[in-house]
């Protein structure tokens, strides 16, 4: 499927907003899928996971939290996550859920994320209103109360070997998504490291992981989100 991409920026709600937007060139898609970056912020990585989205038929938005900076090492990555404003980026990002809502066409809205924007991609569902919600490893907060909230059906996806989003985290998730009587799932990769997805990571990417959680993942929205 042919696709058009490009960075864009608008204001929703009188919040600035800025990220890399990649549709595909038919006229049919009904569904968009806002994609949240790691702690590196918007690179070239999540432009391409926003490029996947849209050959699969959806409108994809790959948002920036980091107003176009990017973190050139780890340390760096760790203050620029450590100093954003999460009020700041959950009005980013709901911005972008209205800002997607009001494009013709669109029906329905999801939402995805890694690392740092996985732990996004768990809170937004709590705070707006969306269809579908699959966040990769990210974090769980101690007071899972927020669960209560959950809007849509969430895919959580973790990976075993995590040393950071841990076993102890998503079982704590597991047992809110319980608790609350939400629709979800916990899939836990075994052996799998953190950022087992990011194919531009050799050390940590794990090919066959990533491509049954890609699949598994395009199931998730293609049954909520109908494209």
């Amino acid at each position: 499927m042919s696709i058009t991409a490009s960075k864009t920026a608008f204001t929703q709600n009188g919040v600035n907003v800025g990220g890399y937007l990649a549709r595909p060139d038919s006229k049919d898609h009904r569904a968009a899928v806002i994609i949240v970056h790691e702690w590196y912020g918007l690179n070239r990585h999540l432009e391409d996971v926003a490029e996947r989205y849209a050959k699969e038929g959806y409108l994809a938005f790959a948002i920036d939290l980091y107003d176009g900076v990017l973190a050139k090492d780890d340390g760096e990555a760790a203050a620029m996550m450590s100093a954003l404003d999460q009020t700041k980026a959950l009005n980013c990002l709901k911005g972008a859920v209205a800002h997607l809502r009001s494009q013709p066409g669109i029906e329905r809205v999801g939402v995805t994320g890694f690392c740092m924007g996985g732990s996004f991609a768990l809170l937004l569902p709590c705070e707006t209103e969306l269809d579908a919600a699959a966040p990769f490893y990210g974090d769980v907060p101690e007071d899972t109360s927020f669960i209560s909230r959950l809007s849509c059906p969430l895919l959580f996806i973790g990976a075993e070997k995590d040393e950071w989003i841990t076993i102890d985290k998503m079982k704590r998730l597991e047992a809110a998504i319980k608790k609350y009587d939400k629709q979800g799932e916990v899939v836990i990769y075994k052996n799998a490291p953190h950022a087992f997805f990011n194919d531009t990571r050799e050390k940590l990417y794990r090919p066959d992981d990533a491509a049954d959680a890609w699949r598994r993942v395009l199931d998730f929205f293609g049954r909520y989100l109908g494209q």
